[in-house]
């Protein structure tokens, strides 16, 4: 198990637009795995690969459904809207109101490089939205309303 230090707003790599994973190596592996494990240690629900200082498209989610590992993600489908708060451990201290698409489908590989789709709604939907935007450079709160401080 390794834990990765997670980066907070102000890094550059949070705002860099994350690079596609060409090949699934035994370190992209590795990455899941403790990114996996990071998350689970911070006690969120979702890491971007960004978040641990790695410019690379991988994203995990776990919103108590079990862990979900994402390969160069991307939404392909979306329905309805969903407001609520959010936070991030990347952005320690602060909550924020952002609207979301309440359903969406995800397209992406997994650790085998299998092609997979994940359909999720409400909470699973706002998590999967929320990690993707990491992979292109954006933070919940340049969408959100109504921030306060915890």
């Amino acid at each position: 198990m390794a834990v990765y230090k997670i980066v907070e707003i102000g890094d550059p790599v949070l705002r860099e637009k994350a690079r596609p994973v060409t090949k699934i190596t035994p370190n992209v592996i590795k990455l899941l795995e403790n990114m996996a494990d990071t998350m689970y240690e911070a006690r969120g629900v979702g890491l971007a690969a960004p978040q641990v200082g790695v410019s690379k498209r991988i994203v995990v989610v776990d919103v108590g459904e079990g862990l979900i590992e994402l390969i160069n993600p991307e939404i392909i489908r979306q329905e309805g809207f969903d407001t609520e708060f959010e936070g991030c451990l990347s952005v320690p201290g602060l909550t924020g109101e952002v609207q979301r698409a309440a359903r969406v489908t995800v397209r992406a590989l997994d650790r085998l490089g299998r092609e997979v789709e994940y359909e999720g709604e409400k909470f699973l939907a706002r998590a999967f939205q929320h990690e993707i935007d990491h992979l292109e450079g954006i933070l919940f709160v340049d969408k959100a309303q109504n921030i306060k401080k915890n």
